[in-house]
């Protein structure tokens, strides 16, 4: 996956367990899950403003963008 999610970081930074941002930002503990595992494929802007919100953290400090194994070979 290019694309890496760093939720647990800000979860550890923050002290703040998956259920209760879950809670906070008004989606499923499951799709929280799904999310912050790397298997979404797509994610709402406005879920993101809200884990930005209630984290208290930029787009940046939860996505970040890796190379394919191969890439730029």
């Amino acid at each position: 996956m290019a694309i890496a999610v760093d939720i647990d970081v800000m979860l550890a930074k923050r002290k703040m367990s998956v259920g209760e941002l879950a809670d906070r930002v008004g989606i499923t503990p499951a799709n929280l899950a799904v999310l912050k595992n790397g298997r979404a494929k797509a994610v709402r802007f406005t879920t993101l403003a809200a884990l930005c919100e209630v984290l208290d953290c930029q787009p940046g400090d939860l996505l970040r963008w890796e190379p394919e194994d191969g890439a730029g070979e």
